[in-house]
């Protein structure tokens, strides 16, 4: 049982008492006990009141993540597996467990942990200092929970190599966790075929948060010209060809992510019809417009704009510059599907910031649906980073 207590000063812990997961350093009233940096410990409000248990880090503001709202239970093996088998239960409820979001972090109440499943693979990112304790437990027990469902899994590798780590006084790692295997993996999902890179690729090496809206543009695509900006390694595009899109082009500034998307266009063969290349979106767009070309389909999946509320306003101008531009190149009636990973650019203002791209080009958008992330990366209500991911497709319409 942790030992040490963490008291919050009057009037503070307002996002904790909300349901949030969180205590800021500023909160903190007091630490009272023996503590090292990654123990759990008990948290009172001002007053003594009991508020559960959590792990605390002195190095991030983050002072402390919590882990349970009960004060008596201990945090220990039995607890982590317990943990670890309701995230695997509830996945087998709501998605395609083929390779999908095993640990989403603050929202499966393993707060710090992502671990992804790439077929018969496992990627993990440990990014808090508590939780990096009980990282072979986690691994474990995911391992264990799969087999007991026939599912073998014959590699994990580590990709705790985000900065993140570096705000919690933790070095940046990268690896094997036991035996080395073939890092190029390949899935299925919406019966496109992937090679995943987990050692080299962005974050754990596929973006599985899309996989429902990537089919969901399917019905716009056939016969379709599609322009999917920020391709990565090809994802949307090669749903775009596998849903009988007459043609696409894919674009992405990253020569590598270019490459993988033709190594996977060929994987489908798709390559007749789904090609690559490697540009800055911003700069081509202009160039696109200027000599006239037109699609039936324009996909915009940028990377996240801001990671923070400082530069939110810089983020607005470069969402609102890629929307305008591709209404530009949309023709009357023609589909728009356009999306933000940054939590920061939430909902209404991604929303407010659309409408006013199309104002300013003079367009009308016909709504067609709203989507998010998928199951597999819940969104806990109360825990606001858990809602990240806007989806809009829309129909684009000149005004008469």
């Amino acid at each position: 049982m942790a030992n040490a207590i963490v008291t919050l000063k009057k009037g503070e812990g307002r996002y904790l008492k909300a349901g949030g997961p969180w205590i800021y350093d500023n909160e903190v009233a007091s630490v009272m006990g023996s503590v090292e940096d990654g123990d759990i410990v008990l948290v009172h409000d001002f007053d003594g009141y009991p508020l559960g248990r959590g792990f605390i880090n002195r190095k991030s503001k983050l002072r402390v993540r919590m882990m349970t709202r009960d004060k008596d239970t201990e945090v220990d093996e039995a607890f982590i597996r317990m943990r670890v088998k309701n995230a695997w239960e509830y996945r087998k409820h709501v998605v395609d467990t083929s390779s999908c979001r095993l640990i989403f972090g603050e929202a499966d109440f393993l707060p710090g942990f992502v671990a992804d499943k790439f077929s018969d693979v496992i990627v993990v990112q440990s990014l808090a200092c508590g939780i990096d304790r009980f990282k072979m437990t986690i691994i474990q027990a995911l391992k264990d929970c799969l087999e007991e469902d026939g599912i073998h899994i014959r590699g994990v590798y580590e990709r705790s190599d985000a900065k993140e780590r570096e705000k919690e006084g933790l070095e940046r790692v990268s690896g094997f966790i036991g035996e080395p295997f073939d890092t190029k993996v390949e899935i299925v999902e919406n019966s496109v075929h992937y090679m995943v890179d987990v050692k080299d690729g962005q974050k754990t090496g596929f973006f599985l948060d899309q996989k429902y809206n990537r089919k969901s543009i399917w019905k716009l695509c056939s016969g379709a010209r599609v322009l999917d900006c920020f391709t990565h390694t090809g994802s949307f595009a090669l749903n775009a060809g596998m849903a009988g899109a007459a043609s696409v082009i894919g674009v992405d500034a990253s020569e590598l992510g270019v490459a993988q998307a033709r190594e996977n266009a060929a994987l489908n063969h798709l390559e007749d019809r789904v090609t690559f290349q490697c540009a800055d979106v911003f700069e081509l767009l202009p160039e696109l417009e200027a000599k006239g070309e037109k699609f039936d389909v324009v996909i915009l999946d940028p990377p996240a704009f801001t990671k923070s509320r400082s530069s939110i306003k810089n983020a607005v101008k470069g969402y609102r510059e890629i929307n305008l531009r591709a209404m530009k190149l949309i023709k009357d009636g023609g589909f728009l599907a356009t999306c933000s990973c940054s939590h920061f650019m939430d909902y209404e203002l991604f929303t407010k910031t659309i409408g006013q791209a199309a104002r300013n080009v003079h367009k009308r958008l016909r709504q067609v649906e709203y989507r998010t992330q998928a199951p597999d990366h819940p969104i806990l209500w109360s825990a606001d980073d858990s809602y990240y991911l806007k989806f809009y497709i829309f129909q684009v319409v000149d005004e008469k």
